[in-house]
């Protein structure tokens, strides 16, 4: 192919039947500009609410959109969608992450309706609107096929995130979490541009299937092979610190405990998930078709290096946390640990007949999202009861709300592991497939990480079954949370009852070389 062709193929044009691929994000940033137009005109008392019920109504129809995407592509249209010369991609590996993003979205949304007051974030409007660019970004990462714009997608992302953690202007603890978040993520991201320009230089291209095709080039990748490495290792530390995972998450206890309690969770969740998808798809397209050239150990390296921050991760979270007593620095910890295993799967690479790792992420990753929002909506509860983000806040729960402990049993049960719960089935998968892949020794710090963090989860238990909780105030649980709180719960448990039908549905939609692997344009 000439060089004309090749630049002709690579700058395509956006055409009008391409943009409606993108009606999803295009949703969110049109409900966004809206509501911002209304948030100035709409009177402070009751046009707070409003603008929260539009944002949930936004990520709602955009979720919709997506999932229609997803059933079109058993119908005969031609799957991946590839815009852009590939840089950005409709496939069904970013589609599912786009539905669990949007779902858990909504879910804190809902959350927030109900247990957000004006004491304590005055400007409510931004509070809600600042949400959907953010989840843009996401979405942008999860479908992106090119540096450039997985990198628009993460400065998307962290910018709204930067403003939403220090959103109460009047809290010292918000102002120290932004200045914490602000100055980590810049590292991160300067960290990250710097191993892209690496790869872009040793390459000269962005998109990933390009840079794939340049490294396999006869010798091009032995020649070249230090400052790969360079590359690589600045990229998984600037992606560390995104994702949270030891020893690059010094940043995230301070910070989960200054933002506002529905921030946090978008942080342990989307903002966290995000970074994996790329880190998915990077290792998967780039480093991976290395591991059949000649003379070269970076493909076995950068996974092998992988799981060890994964190994790190696990026991440093689990570790930290056993003498926690502030309920959000414990899941901001927890968080720490469940990146770890959310690492492995990447970690393990493709090998022998285990070929089902984005089915155990996915699966995880969805219990994950349940568990977490579930929990830190009954944390928001108890602290705005108590007046305090402190375990004590537990004390007695059962007592004083029976229901609302029980829920809180149920994520416990899943944050631990431990059967009947998603989390349970979630662990087992990723186990099992590092079993087949004979990686015995992360499973062994798999498993001892679990049994450890029995001891720190629960320990809410205790709190709320074996501590009296006389002198604490009455809970009382918003209609919205409510809902949230026992969708959550319901779901979690469906989760660990029929898991099958899950991940099976998740394998059917998705083919590796079809949806993960991307063709230089």
């Amino acid at each position: 192919m000439s060089v004309d062709n090749m630049a002709q193929q690579s700058f395509l044009p956006l055409t009008w039947s391409d943009a409606m691929y993108l009606a999803p994000e295009w949703i969110l940033i049109a409900f966004m500009i809206v509501l911002v137009v209304l948030d100035l005109a709409l009177p402070r008392r009751s046009g707070r609410k409003v603008i929260g019920w539009l944002t949930l109504a936004g990520l709602l129809t955009s979720l919709g959109f997506v999932i229609g995407q997803v059933l079109d592509m058993n119908a005969g249209t031609e799957w991946p969608i590839r815009l852009l010369g590939d840089s950005y991609r409709i496939d069904a590996f970013g589609s599912l992450l786009k539905i669990l993003f949007l779902s858990a979205t909504a879910l804190i949304v809902l959350m927030s309706i109900g247990t957000v007051k004006r004491e304590d974030i005055p400007d409510k409007g931004e509070f809600y609107y600042l949400l959907l660019p953010a989840v843009t970004g996401a979405m942008m990462m999860a479908s992106s096929g090119d540096m450039i714009t997985l990198y628009v997608g993460l400065e998307l992302l962290s910018i709204t995130t930067y403003v939403l953690v220090g959103i109460r202007k009047h809290s010292v603890k918000s102002a120290e979490g932004a200045f914490k978040y602000v100055v980590t993520g810049g590292i991160s991201s300067a960290l990250l541009l710097f191993g892209m320009s690496y790869l872009y230089g040793l390459t000269g291209a962005t998109n990933l299937g390009a840079i794939k095709d340049a490294l396999l080039v006869q010798g091009a990748a032995g020649d070249i092979q230090e400052l790969l490495y360079v590359s690589f290792f600045l990229m998984l530390a600037g992606f560390g610190i995104k994702i949270g995972a030891a020893p690059f998450h010094f940043w995230a206890p301070d910070v989960y405990q200054g933002a506002p309690t529905p921030i946090t969770a978008f942080l342990a969740i989307v903002s966290k998930a995000a970074a994996l998808a790329v880190l998915f798809r990077i290792t998967f397209n780039v480093v991976f078709p290395l591991s059949n050239a000649t003379d070269m150990y970076l493909s076995q390296d950068i996974f092998l290096t992988i799981l060890v921050l994964a190994a790190a991760a696990m026991i440093v979270g689990t570790t930290s946390a056993l003498r926690q007593r502030n309920a959000k620095r414990l899941m901001a910890l927890s968080g720490v640990a469940n990146a770890g295993y959310l690492l492995v799967p990447i970690g393990v690479s493709f090998k022998g007949l285990h070929m089902q790792n984005v089915g155990e992420f996915m699966f995880y990753l969805a219990a994950y999202i349940l568990m977490n929002v579930g929990a830190f909506a009954v944390i928001s509860v108890v602290s705005k009861a108590t007046g305090h983000e402190e375990l004590k806040g537990f004390a007695g729960l059962y007592y004083r709300a029976p229901w609302t402990a029980a829920a809180m049993i149920v994520f416990v049960l899943s944050l631990a592991g431990l059967p009947v719960t998603g989390g349970f089935f979630g662990k087992l998968f990723i186990l099992l497939g590092a079993a087949q892949s004979q990686a015995y020794w992360i499973v062994a710090i798999m498993v001892v990480s679990s049994v450890i963090s029995y001891y720190f989860y629960f320990g809410i238990i205790r709190q709320m079954f074996m501590r009296g909780g006389g002198d604490e105030a009455e809970v009382d649980m918003p209609a919205t949370t409510g809902v949230v709180v026992w969708l959550c719960a319901v779901l979690t448990v469906a989760l660990g009852i029929v898991p099958g039908p899950v991940i099976g549905w998740v394998n059917e939609h998705f083919s590796i070389i079809r949806d993960l692997f991307i063709m230089s344009p």
